[in-house]
C-alpha cells in the first residue's frame, strides 16, 4: 500500500505558509459587467461559470440574482481599491460640511 502526504490549501495559501486570509475583491480581468461573479469565484475557488450560472438561475427563479449582484457590486471593493463603492459614498457623506 502506497501512501503519500499532500499539502492542503487553506484560504489560497499552502499549509504552513502565510496565514493571512484571502481577500474578496472584484478583479479587473475576467469580468463581464462589474466583476462580482469573477471575484466570488476566485474567493471560493470555483469556476466563474458556476457562479454566473447560479446568479442567472437566481435572477430567473424569483429575481434574487439581480439584487444579489447589485449588492456585490456596491459592497465588494475593486482590485487595487481599499474601499467599496458603498463605503466611499458613505464616507463622502460624512465628510460634507453641514
Amino acid at each position: 500500500m502506497n501512501t503519500t502526504t499532500a499539502s492542503t490549501e487553506v484560504s489560497g495559501s499552502p499549509a504552513g505558509g502565510d496565514t493571512q486570509p484571502q481577500q474578496l475583491y472584484r478583479p479587473l480581468e475576467n469580468r463581464m459587467i462589474a466583476g462580482v461573479a469573477a471575484g466570488v469565484a476566485r474567493y471560493l475557488g470555483v469556476d466563474v461559470a458556476v457562479v454566473r450560472i447560479v446568479l442567472a438561475v437566481l435572477a430567473v427563479a424569483g429575481g434574487a440574482g439581480v439584487p444579489v449582484y447589485l449588492l456585490g457590486w456596491l459592497l465588494i471593493p475593486e482590485e487595487g481599491s481599499v474601499q467599496s463603492i458603498a463605503s466611499e459614498f458613505f464616507r463622502s457623506l460624512q465628510a460634507r460640511p453641514r
